[in-house]
Formats: C-alpha cells, structure tokens, sequence
C-alpha cells in the first residue's frame, strides 16, 4: 500500500551529509512505490514563534510564512522524515524552528511513522543523541506518533562525507521499509 511520505531535510546546504542520507531514504520509499515530497527547508521562509497565543484562539498563526503550507503537509502525510545536522550536540536551527512553528495545529499531527536522520562531524554517536532526544519530545506531543527508525549520520565534517559511510546503505533500506 503506497504511503505519503513527507521528507524534510534542515541541512543549510544543498547536497549536504544529511541531504544526502534524505535522497538515499527516498530512493528506497520510491522503490517501494510510496508517494514521495521532499521540502528543502533552506529553500523556505519560517519565521520564529513569537508566543504571541493567537494561533490558540483559532488555530492560525500571525505569520504569513511558508509554514501554514509545510504544516498542512505534515498533518496530511502517512509517514515524516525529520533529517537534521548536528551542531553543538542538538538539531540545527532550521529544524527547531520548524517544530516550534508547529504549535497552532500540533495536535492534528496524528499516528505519523517517524524516521529520523541525524548527521555529524565526530564519530562518536553519543554525540547525536541529543538531536533524538529532540525529535522524540516532539514527537511525545503527538498523538498517535511511532519512531519507526533512525539513522546515525556519523564521521561527516565536509559535504560528501557521508557517501564514504555504511549510514548510506541504512537510509536506502530504511526507506524501501516503509
């Protein structure tokens, strides 16, 4: 059965480690003949919460940014990617605002599969747990939200990097089983 999968990809840089690992994951979920987006969230403009509560009172956030759209997208997908690289031991910007910007309707996120890919310079994984730490309190807010896999980006500092790891073949069959 052919899912909708939603890929968003925070890397600050096209064709970066953790863009890279996205298209490995897609090629497989293609393969696997389920409908495939992918939004470069570079590529976006999302614009930081500013707690002002509005979208509380109706469900619609005073930012007239691409978010409304991206959040529409994530409530209507079967399955989410969340790819970020890591930096000083958490996700990056791009990707916190994101899920910050998810407030106004966070609650109709619900029974996603969740696949997670994180990406960074050192070897050591521990030093991606936070960012899956980070993903999976979001992820504790919605309802119905499974992890349904995570892939360790590791040993990755220059773009490309990452083509040299065993991640590459962990994303692509990651993405064939969904």
């Amino acid at each position: 059965m052919s899912k909708k999968v939603l890929v968003l990809s925070a890397s600050p840089r096209k064709n970066g480690n953790s863009e890279i690992l996205c298209e490995q994951f897609i090629n497989g979920a293609r393969e696997s003949g389920n409908d495939i987006e992918k939004i470069f969230l570079g590529d976006k403009i999302i614009n930081y919460c500013i707690a002002c509560d509005r979208c509380r009172r109706d469900g619609v956030c005073v930012h007239k940014d691409d978010m409304a759209s991206i959040l529409q997208k994530m409530i209507n997908a079967d399955v989410i990617v969340m790819a970020s690289p890591v930096y000083f031991y958490t996700m990056d910007a791009q990707m916190k605002t994101l899920i910050d910007r998810t407030v106004a309707r966070y609650t109709e996120i619900t029974n996603k599969d969740f696949y997670l890919i994180a990406t960074a310079a050192d070897v050591n994984k521990a030093m991606l747990e936070r960012t899956f730490d980070g993903f999976r309190g979001f992820m504790d807010c919605l309802p119905g939200a499974k992890e349904k896999g995570i892939i360790y980006g590791v040993g990755a500092w220059q773009r490309g990097d990452i083509k040299e790891s065993k991640a590459m073949k962990e994303a692509y069959i990651m993405g064939k089983s969904v």
